[in-house]
C-alpha cells in the first residue's frame, strides 16, 4: 500500500495538549489521523457529532483560556499545586 505525506495547520495548544492524551493512551499523533481517516472512509461520515456551544459554554471556554494564558505554573501533583496556591 502506498502512502502520502499528510501536512496539517494545527493551534499549538492544541497540538501540545492532545499529543498528551495521545501519548498517555500509546499513540502518536499520525496514528490518531489515521484511525480518524479510516473511520471516515469506512462510515462515509463524519465520526463525530459536531455541536456548536451555548452562550455559557462559550463563555467557560473562554474564561478557561484566559485563566490558562494568566497562569503558566504546571504542577505534577496536587500537594504542589495546593502548596502553590497557599504562598499566594
Amino acid at each position: 500500500m502506498a502512502t502520502k505525506m499528510l501536512h496539517v495547520r494545527v493551534d499549538d495548544d492544541i497540538r501540545e495538549d492532545a499529543s498528551e492524551v495521545l501519548d498517555a493512551l500509546g499513540m502518536t499523533m499520525s496514528d490518531a489521523v489515521r484511525i480518524f481517516l479510516h473511520r471516515v472512509a469506512a462510515t462515509q461520515s463524519f465520526p463525530l457529532e459536531l455541536k456548536a456551544p451555548n452562550e455559557e459554554t462559550r463563555a467557560a471556554l473562554k474564561e478557561a483560556r484566559e485563566i490558562r494564558k494568566a497562569r503558566s505554573a504546571r504542577f505534577n501533583a496536587a500537594d504542589e499545586l495546593f502548596a502553590d496556591l497557599k504562598d499566594k
